[in-house]
């Protein structure tokens, strides 16, 4: 493609689509996408879906994580030869753990005009309804695949006054909150799965009373956000909890009843004489 250099370059509207329900797109996303020339889309299929619930048609070029550089290219070519293009994920708002961040800087970087679109995001609406008034949160996508990667991520931040915020899939979510109670101690947490779909959930309590709740289900589905309290923040665990926390232990971290109250008794400021008399009881159920 021959680039007039005098010409005008295109703007990229970066475009937040929604993370569910389709109700949630604003006004001026679906404007937009109707306006330009091109959209670049993480999966054309997924962005043909929604183009077709708003009744539009416009030409698509795939965008994903494995091909962003390669495909930067070929969006900041059509961005300089005049043409306006938006930017879209999945779901949510595009560079957020998800493709986005290599186009928009090399706008930056070619004086080409970069125009945020806000919307719908999965770390926002999470936070928003998990009740922890802390004014700050870190945000760490996706942990780390590998065990001791995830393990040293959780470690650096279990010390963090802010709440910690990140992504996690079905199939590893129960590990993943074994872990952050196993680095970081009981303390508060908050799940949401399936932010604005059908099947909506959101669990707030303990990482023990969670994790329970999660592991008597026979399948887990979804997409899950969590959001960890710190550990200044965390009040006394009710009876219940405390019953929960210690049947975890007894039955998953490997510990005796004699370590398992005194990291417990540790985590929560708690006495352990108390908390000894509690523990009998879990341990002498088979």
């Amino acid at each position: 493609m021959s680039v007039d250099q005098n010409a005008k370059p295109g703007t990229l509207y970066v475009v937040a689509t929604p993370i569910g329900n389709l109700e949630d797109i604003t006004f001026r996303a679906v404007r937009i996408l109707g306006e330009v020339d091109l959209i670049a889309a993480e999966d054309t299929r997924h962005t043909r879906k929604l183009l077709s619930h708003l009744s539009l048609s416009k030409p698509l070029v795939s965008y994903y994580k494995d091909r962003e550089a390669e495909r930067s290219e070929k969006i900041i070519a059509e961005l300089r030869a005049g043409h306006n293009v938006a930017l879209v994920s999945d779901a949510g708002t595009p560079a957020i753990s998800d493709p986005g961040a290599v186009v928009v800087a090399l706008c930056h970087e070619h004086a080409i005009p970069v125009v945020p679109i806000p919307g719908p995001s999965a770390l926002t609406t999470a936070v928003s309804v998990s009740g922890f008034p802390q004014p700050s949160f870190t945000f760490l996508g996706f942990l780390p695949a590998k065990k001791n990667q995830r393990t040293k991520t959780l470690t650096a931040h279990a010390q963090d006054e802010a709440l910690l915020v990140f992504y996690e899939s079905p199939r590893r979510v129960c590990q993943t909150l074994a872990e952050c109670l196993e680095v970081m101690g009981e303390r508060m947490v908050f799940v949401g799965r399936e932010l604005t779909k059908l099947h909506e959930e959101l669990l707030c309590g303990t990482f023990s009373g969670v994790l329970q709740r999660l592991q008597a289900r026979e399948q887990i589905k979804g997409e899950f956000v969590v959001v960890v309290a710190p550990q200044p923040g965390l009040s006394v665990a009710p009876p219940e909890e405390l019953q929960d926390l210690l049947t975890w232990y007894k039955n998953h971290s490997g510990l005796s009843m004699k370590d398992a109250v005194k990291k417990i008794a540790g985590d929560l400021n708690l006495s352990k004489s108390q908390l000894y008399e509690k523990a009998l009881h879990v341990w002498a159920k088979k």
